[in-house]
């Protein structure tokens, strides 16, 4: 597998934000904006909390597993490789979804917050972003973590587990 690039993330996220402010503001002009729910940098913050506990013990379980420590559980290739998709899927969905969250709260801000309900959305979206962002940053991580060392060829001379990604 090839390791996902930051630019793509960057481009999905930009494309994604100025969409979204674009269709927030038709979609303002022609009526109410729908809200941001409360509950979208709760789930964001979740799944790269989940990330980042997955990546956290693959990485000690590898490096138990290269110091070849008495009893040390090490880490079957799929499992590995099934943690990179997850890491790679995990970027590649929140890179849009904080570009959109983050283009409807430039929206808000731009549009002025005229009232409590637009600043208490304006804030939930940006919180979505920073959200979003941990989502990528673990996800990448994750992948980080799955990686072969260098030199590494999977010919199974570094341990079991290492020739996932």
């Amino acid at each position: 597998m090839r390791q996902l690039p930051i630019r793509v993330l960057v481009g999905i996220f930009g494309i994604a934000g100025v969409l979204a402010w674009a269709v927030a503001g038709t979609w303002d002009s022609y009526g109410s904006l729908p809200g941001v729910p409360l509950f979208a940098p709760l789930v964001l913050a979740a799944i790269a909390a989940a990330l980042a506990a997955t990546a956290l013990s693959l990485r000690s379980r590898l490096r138990a597993q290269r110091e070849r420590r008495p009893g040390a559980k090490g880490v079957e290739p799929m499992v590995a490789a099934r943690a990179v998709v997850f890491g790679q899927a995990s970027a590649l969905v929140a890179a849009p979804v904080a570009g959109g969250y983050g283009g409807v709260a430039v929206f808000l801000l731009t549009a002025g917050l005229a009232g409590g309900t637009r600043g208490s959305q304006a804030l939930y979206a940006g919180c979505s972003v920073v959200a979003g962002a941990a989502v990528v940053a673990a996800g990448l991580f994750l992948e980080r973590v799955c990686r072969l060392p260098e030199g590494g060829d999977g010919s199974g001379d570094d341990g079991p587990g290492l020739s996932a990604a």
